[in-house]
């Protein structure tokens, strides 16, 4: 795990995104997960090590047969985290997969261009670091700070993009994969101005790349300095929430000691009357600078699901109109007001 300050979590991606085709792959994986956690992912993850390369090259061959002109990444490693998310199901696996690249296509707004550069404004505002240290189960800290949004500044697509690449940076190593993240979320700041962004049409989109389209494990959602509008935000989001899901959402209000039951003040800023530290939101903003050509590799390349054949069960659920997403959040709207 790494040291304080140091956020290298990863070395750079090992292949660009090409078309599917039989081709020579990375070298091979060499697992570097320790003894514990290679423990750890049997018991929960129904990960065996004898098996996996086995678990890789079924995945592998189901896209090469179901989906021969995606182009994705085939190497080991990548179609690890969809089996690790996805507990070894295979056919889980490839569903979140080609969610995971559907989500580009749908959503062009936000992963058109996505490289780091073009997020530099929000996090130079301190909208969002990573813990230096992770908690005692391993899990790694995203905390986000959306009262440091001012939406006269940036839009709010700004902010989704911003998480999106944090989350394809905290992915990469293996630990994370096994040991899953929480979210620290604290929502001083935030009013009406920040709520009233927040309407259906966009709350089931990130929602549903969370909860169906991105390989890595939310173990639970912090929320603390809850204002009461935030009633009204929760009530857009929740329908969307699976009840897995909804039940790892921890509403601490102000109550400090609350949120250390949950993550320990010992890791935790002084902002937060914790041990570690003034917050630095610096270090996390740099990790992500440079990996600036890591995701231009990643991001920055054809439609990967140009020319692939996908039915409608294989991409997210319908989207609703624009008239009917106007005709919800009017009602949702009202509610916000509802809480001032």
């Amino acid at each position: 795990m790494a040291e304080e300050n140091d956020f290298t979590v990863a070395g750079p991606l090992e292949t660009p995104v090409v078309e599917n085709e039989v081709q020579s792959l990375p070298h091979a994986y060499s697992c570097t997960l320790t003894p514990e956690l290679v423990a750890k992912a049997r018991e929960e993850l129904q990960e065996k090590p004898e098996w996996r390369l086995r678990d890789v090259q079924a995945l592998r061959d189901m896209v090469l047969k179901d989906y021969p002109n995606l182009r994705t990444r085939l190497d080991d490693g990548f179609l690890l985290r969809f089996l690790r998310a996805r507990k070894f199901d295979y056919d889980k696996a490839l569903q979140l997969l080609v969610n995971y690249h559907a989500s580009r296509r749908s959503w062009p707004e936000v992963f058109h261009n996505l490289r780091p550069s073009t997020i530099k404004h929000v996090l130079d505002s301190g909208f969002l670091t990573v813990l230096p240290h992770p908690d005692p189960d391993g899990r790694l800290v995203l905390c986000l700070r959306p009262g440091k949004w001012r939406p006269s500044d940036y839009p709010f697509l700004d902010t989704i993009r911003a998480i999106y690449l944090t989350l394809e940076k905290l992915i990469q190593p293996e630990e994370t994969q096994v040991n899953g993240l929480v979210i620290l979320a604290d929502y001083n700041g935030v009013g009406l101005a920040h709520a009233s962004q927040l309407g259906p049409f966009l709350a089931k989109k990130v929602v549903g790349i969370l909860q169906d389209g991105f390989p890595i494990r939310i173990k639970a959602v912090n929320i603390i300095n809850e204002p009461r509008i935030f009633k009204g935000i929760f009530a857009i989001i929740k329908p969307f929430l699976k009840e897995k899901m909804a039940q790892r959402f921890i509403l601490h209000g102000s109550d400090l000691n609350s949120l250390y039951q949950r993550i320990p003040s010992g890791i935790l800023p002084e902002e937060y009357g914790g041990a570690a530290g003034k917050l630095n939101t610096a270090d996390w903003s740099t990790t992500l600078q440079n990996s600036e050509e890591e995701f231009v590799v990643e991001f920055c390349q054809p439609d990967p699901l140009e020319g692939a054949a996908l039915t409608d069960s294989m991409l997210f659920e319908g989207e609703p109109s624009e008239a009917q997403c106007d005709d919800s959040y009017r009602g949702v709207r009202s509610q916000l007001y509802y809480c001032y």
